[in-house]
């Protein structure tokens, strides 16, 4: 045993993991460390957290507790507020030093570390902060960008620990339940399990197994399910660095290249479209970390005002509950509910009809889809809430069809009559229109909430007229100059090597991961 003064804290957060954790061995270099988890009540109070995200979240600090148990020192979990606790802990026995990794997170992550870091100046606590992503803080230009994100995610992986010297002492390793932490009961039966060992097993299965087709079979949530990577709610929880999946699927592509397997040519199409997601996944983290106001207001000022403030409580539970009377809709907002995953299109559809279909605040919707996503990643997610609802001021407006998407992507309707299961017996030919079917009166299911062509029609004119008006342009340059991907150099998605896009900031992104 190891007498506990002064403390190095490796200070866990969403990098569940021992593999490529460089706080961890740095900290370890420095001196006798206490691996600690803090459960904070407030920030599962915020609007966008759900019992359905802290499950996986404690599925995976279960097991992070077990790897380093093994190693010696089992991972501290403490409950409250991370001022008071590192307070508390440094009156008691000294801090040496606090280690972590940077955290792009929610606007109330973003506040505690800039109190946490005014506290550790304030005792004499140095905190070393690591890079965990391709992002990059306090970035002066997005040029050169990719490259920067390549060279880091080329660097060697950090083996984990051979040990970790045990400390003496009795320390707390209750990992607390959801109802502990004030959550509301928040079922996801078919939710992915947390855990180092489930991120390797579903990073193993898609390289090798199920993501032959990745590229062609992303789009559908027929097919979505199984051949998209599903590594998303790993890649937020830390379970898996972003530096290992970077380059097991290099390696992979290495081996597809120089093989003669069988479906090479998809494999190789497959797992480059891959990559180039890898890159999109940090390039819009970045967003949020260059500008952190994005959570909350519009990109572009000239779409201050465009929608209610307060939402329309009736549209806004339909759509919520997968009741609008749009079957593709509900399907694709049920079956998130079910699982805590859906594919990318099918997240920007249901943003998109949220948004100009039934104009609803994307404040207001945006936090509704973030509590349903296990995987949620605010620096990914609220960026594209924005994009798909026009009020990045640079980006193509998108305004979906939901009932051509039902055509388009479930096509027999295979999908609406599994999460929709009251309209099961209609014929293939209404299936995406019961309103058309001569048996719909009887239906008990509601008829369309709103016009799909007039309401997408009067949020087309309402958006371009804005985007006509005077200073709208110099405004979105602005913005296109400070976050757009034209100059970022990122990989096109299923091009040939070595090829480079530079795309206009209007460019249109997939994160199926």
């Amino acid at each position: 045993m190891i007498a506990v003064c002064p403390l190095n804290i490796v200070w866990f957060k969403r990098d569940l993991r021992l593999v490529d954790h460089r706080p961890l061995i740095h900290a370890l270099r420095a001196g006798p460390i206490l691996p600690l988890y803090i459960a904070e009540p407030e920030l599962w109070a915020q609007p966008d957290a759900s019992a359905r995200q802290w499950a996986f979240a404690a599925e995976s600090l279960a097991r992070l507790q077990e790897d380093l148990a093994a190693l010696g020192q089992p991972l501290c979990v403490m409950t409250g507020d991370a001022v008071a606790i590192f307070a508390d802990l440094h009156r008691r026995f000294g801090i040496a030093a606090l280690w972590s990794h940077e955290e792009t997170g929610n606007g109330w992550t973003y506040a505690r570390d800039r109190a946490v870091k005014a506290w550790a100046r304030g005792a004499g606590v140095l905190w070393h902060e690591t890079r965990q992503f391709g992002v990059i803080r306090r970035i002066a230009s997005r040029q050169g960008w990719a490259a920067a994100w390549d060279r880091a995610m080329a660097e060697p992986i950090t083996p984990a620990p051979a040990a970790v010297p045990p400390l003496t002492g009795d320390w707390p390793t209750h990992i607390p339940d959801s109802a502990a932490l004030g959550l509301a009961p928040d079922p996801c039966p078919a939710r992915q399990p947390g855990g180092r060992m489930a991120a390797l097993a579903t990073l193993e299965s898609f390289l090798h197994q199920r993501g032959r087709d990745y590229r062609y079979r992303m789009s559908s949530p027929l097919s979505a399910f199984d051949a998209s990577s599903r590594l998303s709610p790993h890649l937020t929880w830390g379970t898996i660095a972003m530096r290992e999946v970077a380059q097991a699927s290099q390696t992979r592509l290495r081996e597809v290249r120089a093989g003669n397997e069988d479906h090479g040519q998809s494999w190789r199409a497959s797992l480059i479209s891959f990559a180039g997601r890898l890159h999109w996944h940090c390039h819009f983290m970045q967003k949020l970390e260059d500008e952190p106001q994005i959570e909350f207001g519009n990109f572009h000022p000239a779409y201050d005002g465009l929608r209610p403030d307060t939402a329309d409580l009736r549209r806004l539970a339909a759509w919520s509950e997968g009741m609008t009377g749009f079957p593709f809709v509900d399907a694709c907002m049920r079956a998130l509910d079910i699982h805590g995953w859906i594919n990318f299109r099918m997240r920007a559809m249901l943003m998109s009809f949220a948004s100009y279909h039934l104009w609803l605040p994307w404040r207001d919707t945006g936090l509704h889809l973030a509590r349903k996503f296990v995987d949620y990643e605010p620096g990914i997610h609220w960026p594209q809430v924005q994009m798909q609802s026009g009020t990045t001021g640079i980006n193509t407006l998108r305004i979906y069809n939901p009932v051509k998407q039902g055509y388009d992507h479930d096509p027999a309707g295979q999908f609406v009559r599994r999460f929709v299961p009251e309209l099961a017996a209609l014929p293939d030919a209404f299936i995406h229109e019961p309103w058309r079917w001569e048996g719909a009166a009887g239906l008990p299911y509601p008829r369309p909430i709103v016009d799909q062509a007039g309401a997408a029609k009067a949020a087309r004119d309402a958006l371009y007229a804005l985007r006509k008006a005077a200073g709208h342009k110099a405004t979105a340059g602005r913005i296109a100059e400070r976050h757009g991907s034209r100059k970022a150099g990122i990989p096109m998605t299923g091009a040939k090597r070595g090829v480079k896009r530079r795309p206009s900031a209007n460019t249109q992104l997939l994160l199926d991961l």
